[in-house]
């Protein structure tokens, strides 16, 4: 039988609709600076939408500047961190949770307080030790440094916790191995979580700025954003090429999360359910 919808339900999804549309708005705004005229952005009365598209905005942002280098070393960046982060999450979550080992307990507790370290106090440190292994300015120095997360530790340790213990111990009988039971039994079921820890990890590398900002000289090595910052001088401020860039670089993360959709709601609400 199914239940009859109330006032509040109808409030609270008008609300959540509300919600939703208002995240719209930014994009929207962003799309339509994109396609002004320049110049045109702060006349009066406001256009909400151009009257002429000006799509020669985005023809320039392509060829004034190497943009499809910069679109290439963000997208190098992103999947490298992602790969790696994936990689060392897994199997590290997976000891934790599984493996017993002396130290073990307070090991993952040193890992989770280097999550209380503020990123920016490690810049200095991290540059020196980049600079002297020559890696300045190299892709080296742009993904190797987030090869070990705390957070994807304690995401994957936790999915790890989880899983039904039943399953590795039939495959343990059967004769498997312990790398055979993290590859074929423990990984596969681990997909929500790693949909998950791949969709934060791949959007904070593709939107990280200050660390490539201080690893890069050339032109050619920056990441879209610090690119794009040269659209933004201390006297004037390119805003619709800044926002065709802008537009072009929400692709990436949009596609993502579309594809990891599925995945990625399951692995947050992984265990919500349980008592």
């Amino acid at each position: 039988m199914k239940r009859k919808t109330t006032f509040w339900d109808v409030l609270v999804i008008g609300l959540l609709l509300l919600g939703g549309l208002s995240m719209l708005v930014p994009f929207f705004w962003m799309i339509s600076t994109s396609l002004k005229e320049p110049g045109s952005l702060f006349d009066l009365p406001i256009q909400l939408w151009p009257k002429k598209l000006h799509w020669e905005n985005y023809q320039q942002v392509l060829t004034i500047v190497p943009f499809g280098r910069w679109y290439l070393n963000s997208l190098i960046i992103a999947t490298g961190l992602t790969f790696l982060n994936l990689t060392s999450g897994a199997m590290a979550g997976y000891a934790f949770a599984r493996f017993r080992w002396r130290g073990r307990d307070a090991m993952f507790l040193l890992s989770l307080i280097t999550l209380m370290i503020p990123a920016h106090v490690l810049i200095i440190p991290l540059f020196v030790i980049m600079s002297r292994l020559g890696w300045i300015d190299t892709y080296y120095a742009l993904i190797l440094p987030g090869l070990f997360d705390a957070f994807a530790i304690f995401l994957m340790r936790q999915h790890f916790i989880q899983m039904p213990k039943e399953l590795e111990e039939a495959a343990l009988i059967d004769g498997a191995g312990p790398w055979q039971i993290y590859w074929k039994i423990a990984l596969p079921l681990a997909a929500p979580a790693l949909a998950t820890l791949g969709t934060f990890t791949f959007l904070a590398g593709w939107n990280s700025f200050l660390w490539p900002l201080v690893a890069t000289n050339s032109i050619e090595m920056r990441p879209l954003t610090v690119g794009l910052a040269v659209f933004n001088t201390n006297f004037s401020t390119e805003w619709t090429l800044l926002m065709a860039g802008l537009s072009l670089a929400t692709i990436p993360p949009i596609l993502v999360f579309l594809l990891a959709q599925r995945w990625f709601i399951r692995g947050l609400t992984l265990g919500s359910l349980k008592g």
